[in-house]
């Protein structure tokens, strides 16, 4: 197995295991991880990890510089972050998590309160979760 493909197996095994998580086949390749009929966000061969977010949340994102944004629509809200360089999966992980909790908490509102555990900011955490 490669350093890439040793990525995507790692983020597999800890996203799927989330309450209501899918894996599918990303149509550019990768895999897809949806909440529902909602992608939370995808990680390509390469290691490279794309994750859509509203562009509030984006902003604080990107201005704390735990990622980059998206690597082909960067006016958007989606964040691009490259594993393949980093190595830092688990980063790859709470990003992930954030995109999973803060798309949960549309329908089901206690979700925010896990969001509590992840190690980013209370920018990151307010922008994601406005009203907690």
């Amino acid at each position: 197995m490669s350093i890439k493909n040793g990525i995507q197996a790692q983020m597999q095994a800890a996203i799927s295991q989330w309450e209501d998580v899918t894996v599918v086949s990303h149509r550019f390749g990768g895999i897809e991880f949806r909440l529902g009929k909602v992608e939370i966000g995808h990680v390509h061969r390469d290691g490279l990890v794309d994750i859509p977010f509203t562009r509030a949340i984006r902003e604080v994102v990107v201005a704390e510089m735990l990622a980059e944004p998206h690597h082909i629509l960067p006016d958007t809200g989606w964040i691009s972050f490259w594993v393949g360089r980093t190595g830092r999966v688990e980063q790859a992980i709470d990003l992930m998590r954030l995109s999973y909790l803060q798309k949960r908490s549309r329908r089901e509102p206690a979700a925010a309160a896990k969001a509590e555990t992840l190690p980013f900011s209370q920018d990151v955490l307010a922008a994601a979760f406005p009203v907690r």
